[in-house]
């Protein structure tokens, strides 16, 4: 397979993970489905891991990894294939862009997953919004989950999508790396596409 063929299926990958990843970041801003104040909603929510990170960053090496197949500045300084090399060398970047901002994502989530979630919690004194949780010690003792009275299920909601934005960056992650080996085989041996006879595959 070329490697600008190969980048436009990664690209095509990477755009339904983006997606997810925002929409997850958006459903943490309602705890269990519900509206609550901005200063009771998890910390990490607020730093948008999904959005930026997961989500519009990797919107960048995305669309670029599906322009390359269609890259038609070949003929460049009398080399019919130093365009494409180029254009596939300049993806390097836009790889590093998409690593890093999965790579944020990833950071945020296990950072959210070991804190746990904001929730109504017995002090002493009466039932406070706050995190009852530290150190992670509620995944390891799912009996701990009980601490949160309310919302109803809102350690379940914010492990499952942090879980899944977790997941998505390191899939993310690694779909950057490949493109950055792909990226660096298109610029040295050039695209298989560009400058044979009949442009295919």
């Amino acid at each position: 397979m070329c490697s600008g063929s190969f980048a436009k299926c990664l690209g095509i990958t990477l755009i339904p993970l983006a997606i997810v990843c925002v929409l997850c970041n958006i459903l943490l801003f309602f705890p269990s489905g519900k509206s609550v104040e901005k200063e009771n909603i998890t910390d990490e929510v607020w730093y948008f891991g999904g959005i930026l990170g997961s989500g519009v960053l990797m919107l960048f090496p995305a669309l670029v990894f599906l322009g390359l197949k269609n890259n038609d500045c070949c003929g460049c300084c009398g080399n019919e294939s130093c365009g494409r090399r180029f254009a596939m060398l300049s993806s390097l970047l836009f790889a590093a862009v998409g690593v890093l901002g999965a790579g944020y994502s990833v950071i945020v989530s296990s950072v959210a997953l070991n804190h746990g979630p904001k929730c109504v919690f017995n002090d002493t004194v009466m039932p406070q919004w706050g995190n009852p949780f530290s150190n992670g010690d509620y995944l390891s003792d799912p009996d701990l989950w009980s601490l949160c009275l309310a919302p109803e299920g809102i350690v379940s909601w914010n492990l499952s999508l942090f879980s899944v934005l977790l997941v998505m960056g390191v899939i993310q992650a690694a779909l950057c790396a490949v493109q950055v080996v792909n990226g660096l085989l298109g610029a040295l041996c050039g695209d298989c596409c560009c400058g044979g006879s009949d442009g295919a595959v």
